[in-house]
């Protein structure tokens, strides 16, 4: 998601089962930029919930061979002009613009960042039976499904 006049930006990434957020402050665009903080910060994460990502056709995805083989996790692109391909990703972002409207910069304070994400994830979504992504989250983090691999 990129604020006023392109000078700012943030990654948002979406867990699929959980639909657990996480936000990552960009520095810059650049392909080297964007893969270095996207692989940091999924790193952390078991094997079983970084499996694959789908990302769109921006060229901060240039070097998506560099990421896969640092964060051990294969990337798919969507189409072009087809945002239905990563629907959840795009409604993420819409809500997102509670918080940072278009035409607003957006802060990379990462404390700030994370008590957004952190709201967002407290969010009951009606895919998950009303329940909220960090529960869902937090289930998935302490069963075997994620600590296998």
């Amino acid at each position: 998601m990129v604020g006023r006049n392109c000078a700012s930006a943030v990654s948002t990434l979406v867990e699929r089962t959980s639909r657990y957020l996480i936000l990552v402050p960009l520095a810059s665009r650049d392909s080297a930029t964007v893969t270095a903080s996207v692989a940091e910060r999924i790193k952390g994460l078991p094997a079983t919930l970084r499996r694959t990502l789908t990302w769109d056709c921006g060229a901060e995805m240039a070097r998506h061979a560099a990421l896969s083989v640092a964060a051990d996790i294969e990337v798919y692109f969507a189409h072009p002009h087809s945002p239905w391909e990563r629907g959840t990703n795009e409604n993420t972002n819409r809500w997102l613009r509670e918080y940072f409207p278009k035409g607003t910069t957006i802060t990379s304070d990462p404390e700030y960042l994370q008590a957004v994400a952190d709201e967002l994830n407290d969010r009951p979504r009606r895919i998950l039976g009303r329940r909220k992504p960090n529960e869902v989250f937090a289930e998935l983090l302490t069963s075997g499904i994620a600590s296998t691999g």
